[in-house]
């Protein structure tokens, strides 16, 4: 029967053979190791000046030396952390060591993000945030010059109104030129107030027609501005240029908007309106008989009774117009890259992606060596190769090489009973002395 020991020993110079592989493979990458950390905080501490170079203030040369230095600090700081990780971190086996070992990358990990990754994404995305707040600005004031004019328009309903009102008081008053109403043709009392009546509503009239043309021009040059913040939103020159543009033309817009509001004719409408009715004095019948004045006074109270009418009306509906919520145009506020890319970081994800990634890469190499490092000790081969090892380390193995050694070579009676179907050791004694020993055929060659 074949024994265990003969299935068992292809695997052992098989695990040796693969664990000395590992370990040839970490020795020739270990330049190759640094080479990309050093690359990775490079890349790091250039993005990391163009982030920080946009909030610093100063004279241009001072501006430079600090963006500068402080990318240096950065580059050398995220190289030095991720090397000392490399290092140290896949020879470190016990729990509670690679626990504190895991929490000082975590840490390392945070402080990067804070120092770099952020200026990393206002880099490579603050163009990009600051035009993402322009045009949700624009979008802002498109909605309140729409509103505005919306309210200011608004009393342009109250013309139809208007006209009707005044036209009807004066096809009355041209029927009492013909006797219609008081039954004697002329120009009397009844016909000089409804001529009255009618030119009041039809000034009022040409008033809100006039407001209209100057809400309508308001509403075209709000347009203008909002054309020309397009228009810097979509051009290629330098970002701050155009913001800078960009406010101009945004405190312009302003402007007309609180003009828009203020043009609204429908205050003016609501004070016609309350003069029609309560600043109404009836005129003293001017008929030459008792019986005319009579009927001019009954004719002159029901004008009366339909101007408060129509003023009530006229009233009710510029309060509508006037309860309209007022417009409270938004201020633009100039931002830096960095402050939109953190207020608008939803929106550009793949950059904060990007810009972590350039930093936390190393991770991801550190942990590929302690599972390297693991499987070599798994394979029962040192991490290190023998031309690295010290003497101690030198003697201890070879220590360590004879008593195995020893161990193989332990009689068999030692070691207890022999089975059952292992020959006796007198038998194995015979046979020993028939054969001659590798060692001592060489010495007798």
């Amino acid at each position: 029967m074949p024994s265990d020991t003969g299935l068992a020993a292809p695997a052992a110079p098989m695990r040796a053979s693969n664990s000395l592989l590992l370990s040839k493979g970490v020795t020739r990458l270990e330049v190759t190791l640094k080479l990309t950390t050093a690359i990775l905080a490079l890349a790091a501490g250039v993005y990391t000046y163009l982030g920080v170079r946009e909030l610093l203030n100063g004279s241009p040369t001072t501006v430079f030396f600090a963006a500068v230095i402080y990318s240096v600090a950065v580059s050398v700081g995220i190289y030095a952390f991720w090397v000392f990780l490399m290092q140290f971190m896949p020879h470190v086996v016990d729990r509670t060591g690679r626990a504190l070992m895991f929490g000082c990358m975590l840490l390392g990990s945070l402080m990067i993000v804070a120092m770099s990754s952020w200026l990393n994404a206002s880099a490579l995305a603050g163009a990009a945030a600051i035009q993402q707040h322009l045009a949700i600005t624009v979008q802002n004031y498109t909605r309140d010059l729409d509103t505005a004019n919306s309210n200011a328009i608004a009393a342009q309903g109250l013309l139809p109104d208007i006209q009707l009102a005044s036209s009807r008081f004066a096809k009355l008053a041209d029927a009492e030129r013909a006797g219609s109403l008081t039954g004697t043709a002329g120009s009397g009392t009844v016909v000089q107030l409804l001529t009255q009546m009618s030119g009041q509503l039809d000034s009022l009239g040409q008033e809100v027609q006039a407001s209209g043309k100057r809400v309508s021009a308001l509403f075209e040059q709000g347009g203008k501005h909002l054309a020309k913040m397009r228009e810097l939103i979509s051009d290629r020159g330098p970002i701050s240029t155009r913001s800078d543009a960009f406010a101009t033309e945004s405190l312009a817009l302003s402007g007309v908007i609180t003009n828009l509001q203020q043009t609204s004719v429908a205050p003016a409408v609501k004070r016609a309106a309350a003069s029609l009715s309560s600043g109404f004095i009836a005129p003293a019948a001017g008929g030459r008989t008792a019986d005319l004045a009579d009927r001019q006074t009954a004719v002159v109270g029901k004008v009366e009774s339909s101007i408060a009418a129509q003023a009530a009306s006229l009233a009710e509906a510029a309060d509508k117009i006037l309860a309209l919520p007022r417009v409270e145009p938004q201020r633009f506020q100039t931002m830096s890259p960095a402050e939109a890319v953190l207020r608008y970081a939803g929106d550009f994800i793949p950059s904060w992606a990007g810009a972590i990634s350039i930093d936390l890469m190393p991770a991801v190499l550190v942990l590929i060596l302690c599972v390297v490092h693991a499987a070599i000790r798994r394979e029962g081969m040192p991490a290190f190769s023998a031309s690295g090892m010290t003497a101690s380390e030198l003697v201890a193995a070879l220590q360590m090489a004879r008593e195995v050694e020893e161990a193989r070579r332990k009689p068999p009676a030692e070691a207890g009973e022999p089975a059952a179907d292992e020959p006796a050791p007198d038998a194995a004694a015979k046979a020993e002395e028939n054969v001659t020993p590798l060692s001592t055929a060489r010495h007798t060659k």
